[in-house]
C-alpha cells in the first residue's frame, strides 16, 4: 500500500471509531486529485491518485458496509457516482452522465469504473463526509453537519475536512432529548 492510501484508510477508520458507519449510512466523498498533488483544483486530475484512493474507500466499504457516494466536479453539477443498490435503498433519482476526468473529475471517473453497478445521482443527503482538497461537499450532507477533527488535516498536499451529521433538535426549552 502506498503511504497516502494507508493514511486515508487510517483516517477513515478513525472517523468510523467516532461515528460508526454501516449499511444504513452514506459517506459522501469529495476529492480533488489535483490538490492532493499540490496543483490547483481542476487543473491536474490524476487517475493514479484516484486509483489508490478508490482501493482504500472500497476496502473501508467492505469492512463497514457503508454506502459510498463520490461527488463529481462542477462540470456535472456535483452529481454523485453511487452503486445501484444505494440508489434503490435510499430512493435516489438517477441522472444520465458518465463522469470523466475533464467533466466529473478523476475520482468520480475511477469510482464509475470500479463500482460494481455504478450509476449517477443528482443529489444525496449523506450521514458523513470527507472533503479532500476543498471540493465543497456540504450540499450533499444532511442539514445539521458537524466538523470532525481527526489526527491529520492533510492527504498529500490537500487539506482534508471530515463531517458527521445529527438530527435537528426541535421543540425549544420545554423539549426533552434522548441521552447519548
Amino acid at each position: 500500500m502506498t503511504t497516502m492510501k494507508t493514511e486515508l484508510l487510517n483516517l477513515l477508520t478513525e472517523l468510523h471509531e467516532r461515528f460508526p458507519l454501516d449499511e444504513e449510512k452514506i459517506l459522501v466523498i469529495g476529492c480533488s486529485t489535483s490538490e492532493v498533488l499540490g496543483k490547483t483544483i481542476g487543473k491536474a486530475g490524476s487517475i493514479d491518485v484516484a486509483a489508490e484512493f478508490i482501493e482504500a474507500f472500497l476496502a473501508f466499504r467492505d469492512k463497514t458496509g457503508v454506502h459510498l457516494a463520490f461527488q463529481g466536479c462542477e462540470h456535472i453539477n456535483r452529481a454523485l457516482t453511487v452503486e445501484r443498490r444505494t440508489l434503490k435503498q435510499f430512493g435516489l433519482t438517477e441522472v444520465t452522465v458518465v463522469p470523466i476526468r475533464a467533466a466529473g473529475g478523476a475520482m468520480a471517473e475511477k469510482a464509475y469504473e470500479r463500482l460494481e453497478t455504478s450509476c449517477v445521482v443528482e443529489a444525496i443527503q449523506a450521514d458523513a463526509g470527507i472533503d479532500i482538497g476543498s471540493t465543497l461537499i456540504g450540499m450533499h450532507l444532511k442539514p445539521v453537519a458537524i466538523p470532525v477533527r481527526l489526527s491529520s488535516k492533510q492527504l498529500g498536499e490537500a487539506y482534508v475536512t471530515f463531517a458527521i451529521t445529527r438530527p435537528k433538535l426541535i421543540g425549544g426549552p420545554r423539549a426533552h432529548y434522548p441521552a447519548k
